[in-house]
């Protein structure tokens, strides 16, 4: 069945590609490092580090995380909207002789990726925090759809003040609404120069 769209909500989806496609095109966008944030080291290789398994990433980017994750021997598939960064992400992995499964598409569309789950960990390196307001219910259901028991999301957010647009960025407030059968557990301040936040949630329905 296809979902019927406002010209406004079409018109936004498109500025967001655009935006994204133009960081791309012009050279690394600033959320794209080449280096794996601590907060996501931690969870792999910390104390109480998580045992691998299965593992999502949303909006991958040139997957320099994912390669990092797959290298610590979690079953990775990526998303990302962006032609060319995916193009990236495969030669990436490729180099580094890993299976990781990358694919293009969008991340609150995980039904057309053909993405099925469940997943044990899902990361989100400032993804969720640029969907327009309209499609982050189908995101959120997306993950939920796919989560195994227990299931852990990381993921890091540039806060409303960060951006002119008032309508962008993450609030955990927003989060504990959305995310119907998970439980917010912590939230960290990040080191950036503009409010951004780590939001950790662990999901805790059980399995249908």
């Amino acid at each position: 069945m296809s979902e019927t769209r406002t010209a406004a909500e079409l018109d936004q989806e498109a500025a967001v590609r655009r935006a994204l496609e133009d960081y791309y095109r012009d050279g690394r966008p600033p959320w794209d490092s080449g280096v794996t944030p601590p907060e996501l080291v931690a969870l792999v290789e910390g104390p109480g580090a998580l045992t691998p398994g299965r593992v999502l990433e949303l909006g991958c980017g040139t997957g320099t995380n994912a390669v990092y994750l797959a290298r610590h021997g979690w079953r990775v598939e990526a998303v990302d909207l962006v032609d060319r960064a995916v193009l990236q992400a495969r030669e990436k992995a490729h180099a580094a002789q890993l299976d990781v499964t990358v694919l293009c598409g969008d991340a609150t569309r995980l039904d057309e990726v053909g993405v099925r789950g469940p997943y044990d960990l899902f990361f989100d390196l400032s993804c969720y925090c640029g969907i327009p307001p309209h499609r982050r219910d189908a995101y959120a259901a997306g993950l939920t759809d796919r989560a195994a028991p227990g299931a852990r999301l990381l993921m890091f957010g540039y806060g409303p003040e960060a951006f002119e647009d008032p309508i962008s960025g993450v609030t955990a407030d927003e989060l504990r609404a959305r995310f119907t059968g998970w439980q917010l557990v912590d939230v960290t301040p990040g080191t950036n120069p503009v409010p951004t936040f780590w939001f950790t949630l662990h999901h805790t329905a059980t399995a249908a």
